[in-house]
This record gives C-alpha cells, structure tokens and sequence, in this order.
C-alpha cells in the first residue's frame, strides 16, 4: 500500500555528518496496522524489504491476529559504532519514522541489528516528539512497558515449534545433533533451549 523513503543524517564521534537510507513498506492493512520489524544492516534496501514485508502478511495472518504486514529499516551498520552514534542515528531515523507509525496505525518491531538498545532509542525519541507513551514499538525493555521474555520469545517458539514436528513424526529431539544459523539473539535463545531438551547444538554462524 505504501513505500517510504528518507534520508537518515547523524553524526557520529568525530563530529563528521553521515547520511543513510531509511525505509518503511506497508502492505495490507485490511485486517488491522501493519506490524513487522526493523532492519539495521548495510546490506538493506527497497527490494529485500519490499519481500520482507510482502511475507509479513502471511506470517501476521497464520497467527490469526489482526494485523497486516509491514517491514523497514536502513543500510546503517550498528557494528563498530559507539552507544552515542547509535542513539544518534535511531533519534534522527525516527524523527522522519514517527510521522507514518502508531498504536492503531503501524507497529514496528526489532530484527536484525535492532534490539532492545536500539529499540529503546527509537522509542524514547518517538515519545519526546508525539508526547505520547503509546505501544508503537514492541520489543521494548520491560521498563518502558515490554514483556517479561521478549528477548527468549522467539528463540523459544522455534524450539517448540520443532519439538512438535518431532511428535508428529514420532520422535523426540532429545539426543539429536542440531544445526543452527545465524548467532544473534534468535539462535542463542534456540541454542538455550535445545540444550535443556537435551540436543546437541553444533554450529552457530555470524553475519
């Protein structure tokens, strides 16, 4: 339904001015807001978010909420940057993001390169310009009204959705050698509790 492009300037450290790409694609909202993450990587742009978001449609609706599907993010690398550069970049991404997102409009999330840091910039920005202390970001630390284990949520439900592939194929993942990709916080949550299933993680990879 919409693509939203804009120019990201921040400083970093050394007083240098920096320009990055900013995104935000809305599909869908005929059930409800558009909900999906955001992206921070160098490697983001409008085709990898325009899939993205296309596939938030239908991970939104197999859970039966009420949402249509969304996807954004910039080609900011997070990695090697201070805490300050950082919250620069995210206070000067939301200050063009804020004017498309809202509770009952559009909710965006974390994904890679934005967690619970990134996501509380985003936040605390979004609430000093709107005055407002709404939920338009989940994800957030449970200070700023998140959940308890967002941080697990998603590793977790991995596991337990293999855990349940495994019954209906009479097995059981206890005693299995597993592979993971990928070592942010999905897979270090997955790893977790593929241990105390008793698995054998074996890999993780790096981005």
């Amino acid at each position: 339904e919409r693509v939203i492009m804009f120019r990201v300037p921040w400083m970093d450290d050394a007083g240098r001015i920096n320009v990055n790409r900013g995104f935000r694609i809305q599909y869908n909202s005929a059930l409800g807001p558009y909900k999906g993450g955001l992206r921070f990587h160098p490697s983001v742009n409008l085709s990898i978010l325009k899939f993205l978001g296309f596939e938030q449609i239908l991970k939104n609706s197999l859970t039966t909420l009420p949402m249509g599907g969304g996807k954004g993010g910039s080609d900011f690398d997070p990695k090697g940057k201070s805490d300050n550069e950082v919250m620069r970049f995210c206070q000067s991404f939301m200050t063009e993001l804020q004017r498309h997102v809202g509770a009952d409009t559009d909710v965006p999330a974390g994904d890679i390169g934005v967690g619970g840091r990134e996501i509380g910039y985003l936040f605390g920005q979004y609430k000093r310009l709107r005055n407002e202390f709404t939920g338009v970001l989940t994800g957030k630390n449970i200070k700023w009204g998140g959940s308890l284990i967002r941080p697990e949520a998603t590793g977790y439900g991995a596991v337990y959705f293999l855990e349940e592939m495994c019954k209906d194929n009479n097995t059981v993942i206890r005693g299995k050698n597993v592979l993971l990709s990928g070592s942010g916080n999905v897979a270090q949550y997955a790893c977790e509790k593929l241990l105390q299933l008793g698995a054998k993680v074996l890999t993780f990879s790096d981005s």
